[in-house]
Order: C-alpha cells, then structure tokens, then sequence
C-alpha cells in the first residue's frame, strides 16, 4: 500500500495526459449535483457513511477524477478495506496519484492544531496540483471528527465551514458527520454552513442554509454578546 503523503499547499507540476477536460454529472443519492457542491452528510454509523459515499466515490473513480480522502487516523485501515471491498483497485490508484489518502495531522491538525486559513490553502493548492496533473474534478470526502479533537483551534470549525462557501470550484466537498459524536447544536449550526445536507440517506437542497457573510456576521455577533 502507498504511504500517505504530506499535503502540499501549493502542489506539483505534473502533466497527465488521456483524461478528459471537464468532468460529467456528478451523482450522489440518486441526484445530479447543481451549482452547488458543498455537502454536510450526516451519518449514524461507518456502515450508514459508506453505504451512501462508496457509489459516489466509485464514480468518481471511474470517470477519471481525482479522490481525495481526508480520515481519521484510527479508520484508515477500515477505509481502505472498505474502498477495496467495494471494488476500487486502491493500490493501483494510488500510485497513479488518483487517489490521496490524507489522515488528518496532514491537512486539519498539522502541527497538531487547527487553523482554518492555513487548512483552506490547503485544499486550494490541493484543487490547484490536480488540476495541473491533468485531472477534470477532484471529489473530497473528509472526516469531520477532527473538530472534536482536544486540540487548538477547533472551535474555529462553523468560521471555516462557512468560509469554505467563498471560494468558488466545480470540486464536490462532502463533510461527514458522525450523528452519535457530535451535540444537536453544533448540528444545526453546521448545516447553517452548507447549502446541501445528506440525512437519512436522501441529498437535498439544505433550507437551513445561511450565505457565508450573513453567518459570519452572526457568528461575530452571538460571539461578542
């Protein structure tokens, strides 16, 4: 099995060739995916996560685009089994470089804290090197589980959910939650942050969702009183 690799902020610059220059429909619960493309997917259990996420991911896959998969450390081993026994060739896509397994100390948690901006470039420069290497979307799924690591920073999590929505891309981002883990306030506020939400197996347009100046304004403010 490859070895995870240190996530780049600003990326490589090799060219891939034979892959298409815009990815097709992207289907997620039995739904084509609109304009938007940033998805809070709430789940009661791993069986229930990757029973809706495993198509999504195998799609992409096949379609000649970029995965990038940002878990938690304890279930690496399990994802991995998990992306196998669903029949994607994960060692073959891997060294290709069409798949990138990324534990969270890489991307969320370097240098063992959370720091939203640095995160973000992140991912930027992520979107950035898949691009230049030729590949036409890049379809992330991230453990959100990080933000209630005993860590620095985390309570920065609704800033940088909501902030993820001002960088526009054609890349799906699915932000999965663990329904068991997480209280029903940070719940409501982070489906506040997306403008699609899975629950209980069904993709929807999120009508809980807020625009990211209004939120952070709000936030700002229930912050100072």
């Amino acid at each position: 099995m490859a070895q995870p690799q240190q996530v780049d902020e600003k990326g490589s610059h090799t060219a891939r060739a034979g892959l298409p220059v815009r990815g097709g429909p992207i289907r997620l619960c039995g739904t084509t995916l609109g304009r938007h493309r940033h998805i809070c997917a709430f789940f009661h259990s791993a069986d229930d996560q990757y029973r809706i996420l495993l198509p999504f991911i195998k799609d992409g896959v096949e379609s000649g685009e970029k995965a990038v998969h940002i878990v938690d450390p304890r279930r690496r081993a399990d994802h991995i089994r998990r992306l196998t026994g669903f029949g994607i060739d994960v060692n073959a896509v891997q060294e290709d470089g069409q798949l990138e397994v990324h534990e969270w100390a890489d991307a969320h948690l370097r240098d063992g804290s959370f720091d939203q901006h640095r995160t973000l470039r992140i991912i930027d420069g992520i979107r950035g090197r898949s691009a230049r290497d030729g590949f036409p979307r890049t379809r992330f799924v991230t453990h959100m589980e990080w933000a209630l690591e005993d860590r620095p920073g985390v309570e920065a999590l609704l800033e940088y959910e909501a902030s993820a929505n001002l960088v526009p891309s054609d890349d799906p981002v699915v932000c999965a939650y663990d329904l068991a883990r997480f209280g029903a306030d940070v719940v409501v506020d982070v489906m506040r942050t997306h403008p699609l939400i899975i629950i209980g197996g069904i993709l929807q347009e999120n009508p809980f969702f807020v625009p990211p100046d209004e939120f952070l304004s709000q936030l700002r403010a229930r912050r100072s009183r």
